[in-house]
């Protein structure tokens, strides 16, 4: 990663660069307790733990998000898994049609117009 986030504890840097290795754009340092332990517990402790793969928790969390229906959460998860090449169109359109089964026909319809404007984004 960069060097801009050098000075910072070593657990803060590793979180903060999880982040931004997990989501796909620039992460800075933030403020209050929430942020801190968001940063250094999650991202920094258990993104990086041995055992799974990026995307295998990616995967797993596709599938909580979608079956709580957080569609506002999916709509960071999905495009990063993308663009990192975690997950291609054919296996983005395979989520969709499995989840859609488990989680409901609605939500299967919103992660779909998701997956299908991620891919369209990612072929223009």
């Amino acid at each position: 990663m960069s060097d801009k986030f050098d000075g910072l504890p070593e657990q803060r840097r590793r979180g903060l660069e999880t982040m931004e290795k997990v989501y796909g754009f620039d992460m800075s340092d933030g403020e209050g307790d929430f942020f801190g332990y968001t940063v250094d517990h999650l991202f920094g402790d258990i993104w990086n733990r041995p055992g799974l793969s990026d995307r295998d928790r990616r995967l797993l969390l596709i599938g909580m998000l979608s079956a709580s229906g957080q569609a506002d959460v999916l709509g960071i998860q999905i495009p990063a898994a993308y663009s990192r090449g975690e997950l291609d169109d054919e296996q983005l359109r395979e989520i969709v049609i499995f989840a859609s089964h488990y989680v409901g026909w609605p939500m299967g319809a919103r992660l779909n117009t998701l997956v299908e404007e991620t891919i369209r984004k990612g072929r223009d």
